[in-house]
């Protein structure tokens, strides 16, 4: 199927002499090591003490030549093999030593046959603070289409994050020049005052207050804040425009919104609080003026949580569908839990680990960060600007960060910028243990050498869903790591790989098996079960549930990801309807009708969109029509005004009509077969 082609993970023989191996280190260890096995030859070269000191595309052609006689079938080719030492250290190891089992695929088979005593274990492993504890994991009585998990449990999520003691850092921010440490005293007593700050302005349980603002100390105690006060948090990113802030402030009903007046992004001031002030029409609050602050610090430093049932929201995120309206999907006190065991399994996360992930609070991996960091009783690195040059990388280095997670296209970034002042590999990243990447397509040759920027560690792919509360496939760290490709379903989940046919097949659109902790129950907007059961094919007698990702079964029980099987993409790590960008560009004169699609690029890197046009009849006359590069550019101006700066066409191509089935839908599927995966 052209639209989602998966690119070979495959060695190919005529890659492997593109570059002459200058290195005598390099020549001579090819030359002298005895090891038969692949696979232990190359941990061997990763082990030298030099190796990071060897250039990217050196060590990329050794690569080639010890794995050139890769036999398929045990997978796709490694760049990181793991030692025994760092497989018995590994958490998971740890579960797999108590609970007796001798590798991933039986944990794994396990936890989805016996899904209570999965999560009860994870609960557990977890210390989850309960006031009253639940009367079993999941309810007797519960449907997988709406299960009840923790049945009469009373808790507040938010005092799971506070395990850790007094003492511990619970936040680097800032930049490398100016770290600013913050410990979970210091960040309970923030959450504290925030809560007591928001009933004093008259706020109750219940209440959906927004929050635009990127991760940094005050966001993240605010968030906290308005969650341990019973209230929920309306998560915008704040790189949205004034519609897109407007209308999701809107489908939540929110009270209030936070927001930062002014905030700096490489060497540029931006008037954050101007937007939020001109979308909303509720109070605004300034955490970065007196006002707000003076208002905090007059409260005291303790609070008693608001106590919830389990399945009580404490956050509202933003999804889209495939209608105008983005999907408002609302996080429970148990979705946490989905964050803090795909952190503690898939991310290897320890006690005093460093975690450090680029994003905000209005993408999941900004709420994913902060809960799976805590409850873990980790410490989050946040840099106080965009994470594309010199300063990220020497903030990594200072922060002595431990797991870096990445959307791909940053690390195209990174390696694309050969410039003396701003290559990454001048950096000392020995710190980190773990990379994580998730949020779009990645491409083998960019994940190679973001593993080699920290002397080869594993790059955990993580693909998942704000519906979802993390991932339901991943990798781990007692697998070989090969990358841009998945090693493992995650746990506590099970996946289905079906064809056009609803057969089980190696490649077609993939639907979950449910149920799990983390999954959603309901949405805001939308019928639920219309939205992720409805007409879905079932297995066992018991219905799948949808999800729109287009995947391939490789060797060795490994996968690889093609995109999105549905109209929804996802770009820049964002995820948008055709709809929504569709009708922003239907507004202008000189089109009729437009169609968006996002199509895999050629080297199996981030989606392109790409937007079909049909010219409007006022723009007919030649001396009207304009050069397509002028509309083009006129396409782009107008998206990053009214929905996404981020967001940007790569290619308009002009129709004399769309497809469209006999119900008048637009055909998009047959769109991108037109374009197929070339990046022209």
């Amino acid at each position: 199927m052209k639209s989602h082609e998966i690119k070979s993970t495959e060695i190919k023989n005529t890659e492997i002499k593109s570059t002459e191996i200058k290195s005598t280190e390099i020549k001579s260890f090819l030359e002298e090591s005895a090891l038969v096995d692949a696979a232990a030859r190359w941990r061997q070269f990763v082990g030298l003490h030099r190796v990071r000191q060897f250039a990217f595309e050196e060590c990329k052609a050794a690569w080639q030549m010890i794995f050139e006689n890769w036999e398929a079938d045990r997978g796709p080719v490694p760049c990181w093999v793991p030692s025994e030492r760092r497989i018995q250290a590994a958490n998971i190891s740890e579960w797999m030593r108590e609970l007796d089992f001798e590798n991933v695929s039986e944990l794994h088979e396990w936890s989805i046959q016996h899904r209570s005593e999965f999560w009860e274990f994870a609960v557990s492993d977890l210390e989850i603070a309960f006031r009253s504890e639940p009367d079993q994991i999941l309810d007797d009585h519960s449907t997988i289409e709406k299960p009840n998990w923790l049945p009469n449990a009373k808790l507040n999520i938010v005092e799971s994050c506070f395990g850790a003691s007094d003492d511990q850092v619970a936040m680097i921010a800032g930049r490398s020049d100016n770290l600013e440490f913050y410990t979970y005293r210091d960040l309970r007593i923030r959450v504290n005052q925030v809560s007591n700050a928001l009933l004093k302005q008259g706020f109750s349980a219940g209440d959906a207050i927004g929050v635009v603002m990127p991760i940094h100390f005050e966001s993240v105690a605010i968030y906290l804040g308005i969650i341990q006060a019973g209230m929920v948090a309306v998560s915008i990113a704040d790189s949205f425009a004034v519609p897109e802030i407007s209308s999701r402030l809107r489908i939540a009903n929110a009270k209030a919104v936070f927001t930062f007046q002014k905030m700096y992004r490489s060497g540029k001031e931006i008037v954050l609080g101007d937007r939020v002030s001109t979308a909303s029409d509720v109070p605004v609050f300034f955490a970065d003026q007196a006002k707000w602050v003076d208002l905090c610090d007059f409260q005291g430093s303790e609070f008693e949580p608001f106590i919830a049932s389990p399945h009580d929201p404490i956050n509202i995120l933003f999804s889209s569908g495939t209608t105008g309206d983005p999907k408002a999907i609302p996080w429970n006190h148990t979705t946490p839990i989905k964050c803090a065991t795909d952190g503690l399994l898939h991310h290897d996360l320890k006690p005093g680990d460093v975690t450090c992930w680029p994003t905000n609070l209005g993408w999941m991996m900004g709420p994913w960060l902060i809960f799976a960091s805590l409850i873990n009783k980790c410490t989050i690195a946040v840099y106080d600007d965009a994470p594309f040059g010199s300063g990220f990388g020497e903030f990594v280095q200072q922060a002595n960060v431990n797991m870096l997670g990445v959307v791909p296209s940053i690390v195209r970034i990174w390696k694309a910028d050969t410039s003396a002042e701003s290559m990454m590999q001048r950096f000392d990243w020995s710190g980190i243990k773990v990379f994580s990447s998730t949020g779009e397509a990645s491409s083998r040759d960019d994940m190679f050498y973001l593993s080699w920027l920290a002397g080869f560690k594993p790059i955990i792919e993580y693909c998942g869903g704000t519906e979802i509360g993390g991932g339901y496939i991943s990798s781990t760290v007692v697998q070989c790591n090969a990358p841009a490709t998945f090693s493992t379903p995650s746990f506590g989940l099970d996946v289905a790989i079906l064809d056009d046919n609803h057969r089980p097949a190696d490649e077609g659109e993939l639907y979950l098996l449910p149920p799990s902790i983390g999954l959603s129950t309901e949405l805001i907007n939308r019928d639920h079960f219309e939205t992720y059961f409805a007409g879905c094919p079932r297995i066992g007698g018991n219905p799948l549930r949808r999800h729109g990702d287009y995947f391939r079964r490789l060797g060795g029980g490994y996968f690889a990801a093609g995109g999105r099987a549905d109209d929804t993409m996802n770009l820049g790590g964002i995820k948008v309807s055709s709809i929504e960008i569709e009708k922003i560009l239907n507004s202008m004169a000189e089109v009729a009708e437009t169609a968006a699609v996002a199509v895999p690029s050629k080297n199996a890197g981030p989606d392109q969109l790409i937007v079909f046009y049909v010219q409007a009849p006022v723009a007919q006359d030649p001396a009207e029509v304009k050069d397509e590069n002028e509309l083009l550019n006129e396409m782009n101006q107008i998206i990053r005004s009214e929905l996404n700066p981020l967001f940007k066409i790569r290619k308009i191509i002009r129709k004399e009509t769309l497809p469209r089935t006999a119900s008048n839908k637009v055909m998009r599927r047959v769109l991108r077969s037109e374009w197929g995966c070339d990046d022209q």
